[in-house]
């Protein structure tokens, strides 16, 4: 079975993440997230196998996008934040690494050990 790294090749973090599953001798499933379009459907999967209580723990919070789209909201629901990422992938936190039922932010990268 493969291990799954939402990737984005020009950001540092994701890159050495790539190069340490690979140095673990893990088989590799490569989804390059940016070019991908997930359905709101598919965030909710993957909110769960991280297991976050709020959605915004998979978010890139300190992005000027996420400022700008005023995402710090607290009266914006679960569902209307998950679709704002449905619309622009590039606020979903990188890299994630997803291991069957279980999913992990590697940031940092030791995070990830508890499910490989």
């Amino acid at each position: 079975m493969s291990v799954k790294i939402l990737h984005n090749p020009r950001c540092s973090k994701s890159r050495d993440t790539l190069t340490f599953l690979e140095n673990q001798g893990q088989e590799i499933e490569i989804e390059l997230y940016l070019q991908k379009r997930y359905s709101l459907a598919e965030l909710q999967q993957l909110a769960q196998q991280l297991g976050v209580a709020d959605v915004r723990e998979m978010m890139r919070v300190n992005d000027e996008l996420y400022r700008t789209l005023g995402l710090a909201n607290s009266e914006l629901s679960q569902t209307e934040l998950l679709q704002v990422m449905v619309e622009n992938p590039a606020l979903l936190e990188r890299p994630i690494v997803i291991n069957g039922d279980h999913a992990r932010i590697a940031r940092p990268l030791e995070r990830i050990l508890d499910i490989l």
